[in-house]
């Protein structure tokens, strides 16, 4: 065969930012034909860059574990769903005594820029450090949606202790969130005191439908300020099997999906994803509920800037990973 010129039929395919946009676009704008399975990821396939100009929404990473009780390896979620980098938050391990700080100042970092911040994680005990730095932006406690197997509310009088299964028992005493007004969705584990918060355990939501679900949430936490905390090990195993705390009976990432989409009127402040362990994550199935969630989470705030006139970043609306 003689040597002929290569035609693309693919618009754009030779122009020099073909392939790898998430670091040769110059602009946190547009888009382009990229193998999925090839060149540097990035959650929604967006820049990586520290330049937050114009930019209303940073998702970023928190490689943590050390507060894991069971199975470790959600250190390595952030790596998996992916995201990208400002680069994930940078504490150091061999002193677990500097990780929380560490964790609280980064946040702030990114939101005293009148950002909202997206967390993928890393064990549950992140959203502890997170809720500190978006109350102290905020100025006032906060109102609470989390989803969870876990109330997270066991009794712990060691409040620079680190265990995912106790931040919210200090999460509450120390007036972060306030509990008259923020709920707990899918709980299937419990303790003797839930420290006020409203319970939906996951036999109410299997027994009711997604509309009452959404119903309950909405009269708890209203339009005030709130922080969403998604642990993906409210999914049931078999929608889940990449988390440290697998408890079975849990719900559908369908149903989840379904439930987030009808709460779009909530005045989000912030919002994390956590506790995705990709060592046990049988083809990849928790790390894509999770960003398959966080994707969604976008779209509402994407809905809320458009419809909601009331509602604003201070900025054009645009998604940039950082």
């Amino acid at each position: 065969f003689s040597s002929t010129q290569w035609n693309s039929s693919v618009p754009g395919g030779e122009s020099d930012l073909r392939g790898d946009g998430v670091l040769q676009r110059k602009s946190p704008f547009g888009s382009m034909i990229e193998q999925t399975c090839a060149g540097t990821l990035s959650f929604l396939r967006r820049n990586y860059t520290r330049d937050l100009t114009n930019v209303d929404v940073a998702v970023t990473g928190i490689p943590l574990d050390l507060a894991t009780t069971y199975r470790p390896g959600a250190r390595f979620g952030p790596q998996a769903i992916p995201v990208v980098d400002y680069g994930d938050c940078w504490f150091d391990p061999g002193q677990p005594h500097t990780v929380p700080i560490a964790i609280e100042n980064y946040a702030r970092k990114i939101i005293d820029q009148n950002l909202f911040l997206l967390s993928l994680g890393g064990d549950h005990y992140s959203t502890y450090p997170l809720l500190k730095s978006h109350v102290a932006r905020h100025g006032k406690s906060l109102f609470f949606i989390q989803f969870d197997a876990h109330c997270d509310t066991w009794p712990d009088e060691y409040p620079n202790s680190m265990n995912h299964g106790s931040m919210f028992y200090h999460t509450v005493r120390k007036g972060l969130i306030d509990p008259e007004t923020s709920i707990q969705v899918g709980i299937r584990t419990f303790n003797d005191d839930f420290m006020g918060v409203k319970i939906l355990d996951a036999e109410w939501v299997h027994e009711h439908s997604i509309n009452d679900v959404v119903e309950e949430i909405l009269k708890r936490v209203g339009n005030r300020p709130t922080y969403l905390a998604f642990h993906i090990d409210y999914l049931d195993p078999t929608f889940a099997p990449g988390t440290g705390t697998p408890i079975c009976g849990g719900l559908t990432t369908a149903q989840s999906i379904s439930i987030l989409r009808r709460l779009g009127s909530v005045n989000y402040v912030g919002m994390d994803t956590v506790e995705i362990s990709p060592a046990n994550d049988q083809s990849n199935i928790a790390s894509l509920a999770a960003a398959a969630i966080g994707y969604r989470f976008l779209c509402l705030l994407r809905n809320k800037k458009i419809i909601d006139k009331s509602f604003s970043f201070k900025l054009k609306i645009k998604i940039l990973l950082i």
